[in-house]
C-alpha cells in the first residue's frame, strides 16, 4: 500500500510549492506601462503587494487572514508583483499570483499536514476561492422555491398518484448558456422547528451554508430538498419507504434535466440526510453522479438490529419521531393515510420479538445496499465515525469493500469521531470521552475535508483536475492516520485467543443470567509487543442453552498497567441467529452445544506492549434491549471457544497527519494534557 501511495506525482504539472515568506521589508515594488499606451503608474502610488492582493482576494470573498497563513502576508521574497488600474486584468493574472506566492495546490493527504490549511474555525475551509458570486434573487436568502411533481403508485395511498416534493435551489451568477452541476441534501429537517432549522429554501446551518459559501463560487448549484410528509412536501412521512424512494428519484431527475444543469447531481448528507443518497443510488438514475453519504444507512433495519438483538430505541424509534413529522394540524393531514404509515410502529415490535421481517416486505423496501451495487453506476464518498452509536459503523465496514468489488469508484473517510462531520472540532470533543474517541482527539478533526470535497466535485461533477484517491483513510483510537486500500484490509494476520485459555477466566464463572449484567470476564497475560487490531474481529463462542434463544452482549477492553481500562470494542448477538445472517436456527436446550459467531463492530485500535485485554460477557448493555427469547447461556471453555483479532504490520503502512487543529478547544484539550 505504502509503494502505491508514494508513486503519486507530489508536484505534478500546475501544482505549486509554497515559496519562502519574508518581511515586508523585502517586498519589492514596481511599476508597468500598459500595452494600450496608458500612462505609467508612478511608484510612490503603488500600494504594498499584500495590501494590492489582500484588496483584491477580499473583493471575491476570500478572507485575506487565511492567504496571510499561506504566505506570511504576501511578504515574498523575489517576486516582482505588479499593480494595475483595470479589474479585468486581475482576472487574466489571478493564476499568475496564485503560482508565485504558492497559496493554492491539490495535494496529496500525506503532505497535507505541512500545508497552511485554516485550522482555527470551527470547521474546516476550501484552499481555493472560486470565481463566481451567488446569483441574487427575491428573497433574503438568494435561492429559489420549487415543486417537483411525480407519480406516485396508488398502492401508496395517502396522496396518490399526486406526489409533490418541496426543493430550494441556489444558483452561480455565471455567463450566460453556462451550464452547472448541483450538490443536494435531502432529508425530513426543513421546516421542522422542532429542531430549529427553517424553511427548505433558507441555507441549513449544518452544512448547506457552507457549500454555499465555499463551493458554489466554484461553479456548483445546491438544493435542499424535503422528503416526502416533511416541510411542503405532500404525502405522508414514509420512513425511507418506496413513496420517498420515488420522490428522492423524481427531485434527482428534476436537478439533472433543467436548462442551467449539466445534467450531473451529487448528494451529501449526514444521518437521514446520508441515507438519502443511498435510496437516489438504489435506481441506478443516469443523473446521479456521485454520493458522500455521512453516517448513512444501508438499510432501516439494519440501522438498530445486529444478529437480531434490538437496541432500546428501536421498536418506536423512527415511526414514533420521524411519523410525527407529517401531522401539522392542517387539511392535508388526510394526506398521510397511507398503508406503511400505519403499519410501522408494529413493525419495529415485531423485529425486536422475531428477530426480522414478522411479515410483509416492510423492512425488504427499506434496505438499499443490494439494489445500489446491482444499479448504481457513479461514485461514493463514504465518511463514518468509528464511535458513532447512533448510526454504527457497519453502515460503512465491510460495505467499502463491497462497493470496491462491484466496480464502484469509492472512497472512505473513518475517524474516531461520534456521529458528526469530519471537521467539527467542538462536537468532537464534546461527544467523545475515555474509550469513547477522546484518545484520537484534536487528531480526528479534518480541516483538509472542505477542499477534499471540492476536489471530489471537481472531478465527479466537472472532469477537472486529477482523479482522487481511492483509497480508505482510517484512523486508530490513539488518533494515528494512515491508507488502506480496502477495509477490513488484506493481509492482516490473525490472532486467536482462546477462553479459559490465553484469556484466562478471572470472574469465576461461565454463566450468563438473562437478567443481569455481569458474567465470565477473560483476560490476557500483558502483551509483550504492541498489536494493531484492524476490522472486524470476532468471538467464536461454544454455549449451551436454558432454552432456545438467549443473547450474548461482548465487551473488549484495554487495560493498563494500573488496572485502568477503556472500551475498544463491542459486539452482540441473539443466539437464534448464531450462524450469523437473518435465517434464525433451533437446537436442542441443554443437551446440545452451538457456537455463537459474533462479530464485533468495526475497530481500528493501537494497543500497547504491557496492556492487557479484557473481555466480559454479560446478556445485554450500553442501550441493548434484553432478548424477547431471554435464557441462562452456559460458556463453553476450549480451543473451539476464540476471541479472534486480525492485526496490521504497522510498517507494511502509509502513516499521515493531517493539518493541525488549532481551533481553541482542540488547543485547549493539547494544553490540558501537556
Amino acid at each position: 500500500m505504502a509503494e502505491d501511495c508514494c508513486d503519486h506525482d507530489h508536484g505534478p504539472e500546475g501544482h505549486v510549492h509554497v515559496k519562502g515568506a519574508a518581511s515586508e521589508t523585502a517586498v519589492l515594488e514596481a511599476e508597468l506601462i500598459l500595452e494600450d499606451d496608458s500612462p505609467a503608474i508612478p511608484k510612490s502610488e503603488i500600494p504594498p503587494v499584500g495590501e494590492l492582493i489582500g484588496e483584491f482576494l477580499e473583493s471575491r470573498g476570500y478572507n485575506r487572514r487565511r492567504l496571510a497563513l499561506a504566505a506570511g502576508a504576501f511578504a515574498v521574497v523575489g517576486i516582482l508583483m505588479v499593480v494595475i488600474l483595470q479589474s479585468v486584468i486581475f482576472d487574466e493574472i489571478v493564476d499568475d499570483i496564485k503560482q508565485d506566492l504558492g497559496i493554492y495546490e491539490r495535494v496529496p493527504v500525506w503532505e497535507r499536514g505541512e500545508w497552511p490549511y485554516v485550522t482555527d474555525l470551527p470547521h474546516s475551509y476550501v484552499m481555493e476561492f472560486g470565481p463566481y458570486s451567488i446569483l441574487e434573487t427575491e428573497n433574503e436568502w438568494n435561492s429559489t422555491h420549487h415543486f417537483v411533481e411525480f407519480t406516485l403508485p396508488m398502492t401508496e395511498g395517502g396522496s396518490a398518484p399526486n406526489g409533490k416534493v418541496s426543493l430550494g435551489l441556489w444558483l452561480p451568477d455565471v455567463p450566460e448558456g453556462t451550464q452547472v452541476p448541483v450538490i443536494a441534501e435531502f432529508g425530513p429537517y426543513f421546516d421542522e422547528t422542532s429542531v430549529q432549522t427553517g424553511p427548505v429554501e433558507q441555507p441549513g446551518t449544518w452544512l448547506g451554508g457552507m457549500i454555499i459559501d465555499q463551493i458554489l463560487p466554484h461553479g456548483f448549484a445546491f438544493a435542499q430538498v424535503s422528503v416526502m410528509g416533511t416541510g411542503r412536501s405532500n404525502h405522508c412521512m414514509d420512513l425511507m419507504g418506496n413513496a420517498e424512494q420515488l420522490g428522492v428519484d423524481a427531485a434527482v431527475t428534476w436537478l439533472g434535466t433543467q436548462d442551467w444543469s449539466n445534467g450531473r447531481v451529487a448528494m451529501i448528507g449526514k444521518s437521514y440526510d446520508g441515507s438519502t443518497p443511498w435510496q437516489a443510488a438504489t435506481f441506478g438514475n443516469e443523473h446521479l453522479a456521485t454520493i458522500v453519504p455521512i453516517s448513512g444507512l444501508i438499510g432501516v433495519m439494519e440501522l438498530m438490529w445486529k444478529n437480531g438483538s434490538s437496541e432500546a430505541r428501536a421498536p418506536f424509534m423512527h415511526n414514533g419521531v420521524y411519523g410525527s413529522y407529517g401531522i401539522d394540524g392542517d387539511t392535508e393531514d388526510i394526506g398521510n393515510m397511507c398503508p406503511d404509515y400505519i403499519i410501522g410502529p408494529g413493525t419495529g415490535v415485531g423485529a425486536w420479538m422475531w428477530g426480522g421481517e414478522a411479515a410483509g416486505t416492510y423492512w425488504k423496501e427499506r434496505y438499499f445496499l443490494d439494489r445500489v451495487l446491482a444499479n448504481y453506476e457513479g461514485s461514493v464518498y463514504l465518511i463514518q465515525g468509528m464511535h458513532d452509536w447512533n448510526v454504527d459503523p457497519h453502515m460503512a465496514v465491510p460495505v467499502i469493500n463491497q462497493l470496491k468489488d462491484a466496480g464502484i469508484d469509492a472512497k472512505g473517510l473513518f475517524g474516531q469521531w461520534d456521529h458528526d462531520y469530519p471537521d467539527r472540532p467542538d462536537y468532537h470533543f464534546d461527544r467523545s470521552g475515555e474509550g469513547r474517541g477522546r484518545e484520537g482527539y484534536p487528531q480526528m478533526t479534518r480541516f483538509d475535508w472542505m477542499q477534499d470535497l471540492l476536489e471530489w466535485f471537481d472531478f465527479y461533477l466537472l472532469d477537472e483536475g486529477e482523479q482522487p484517491g481511492l483509497w480508505i483513510e482510517i484512523q486508530t483510537n490513539q488518533g494515528q492516520w494512515r491508507l488502506e486500500d480496502r477495509y477490513p484490509p488484506e493481509g492482516m494476520t490473525t490472532l486467536a485467543l482462546d477462553l479459559g485459555g490465553a484469556l484466562s477466566n478471572v470472574a469465576g464463572t461461565t454463566t450468563i443470567l438473562p437478567t443481569g449484567s455481569t458474567g465470565p470476564v477473560y483476560e490476557t497475560a500483558p502483551l509483550e509487543e504492541d498489536i494493531w487490531i484492524a476490522g472486524l474481529p470476532r468471538l467464536h463462542v461454544d454455549v449451551t442453552t436454558a432454552t432456545i434463544g438467549g443473547q450474548i452482549y461482548a465487551v473488549l477492553e484495554d487495560c493498563n498497567e494500573n488496572g485502568s481500562c477503556i472500551h475498544i470494542g463491542h459486539a452482540i448477538m441473539d443466539l437464534r441467529y448464531h450462524e450469523g445472517g437473518t435465517e434464525e436456527q433451533t437446537w436442542l436446550p441443554l443437551f446440545e452445544t452451538i457456537n455463537a459467531k459474533m462479530e464485533f463492530f468495526t475497530m481500528d485500535v493501537q494497543v500497547a506492549a504491557g496492556h492487557t485485554l479484557r473481555l466480559s460477557l454479560a446478556s445485554t448493555g450500553e442501550d441493548y434491549l434484553p432478548a424477547s427469547t431471554s435464557s441462562v447461556v452456559t460458556i463453553q471453555e476450549g480451543a473451539s471457544s476464540n476471541l479472534l483479532l486480525d492485526l496490521i504490520d504497522p510498517s507494511d503502512k502509509l502513516l499521515f497527519d493531517p493539518p493541525t487543529c488549532t481551533h481553541n478547544a482542540c488547543t485547549d484539550w493539547t494544553n490540558s494534557t501537556s
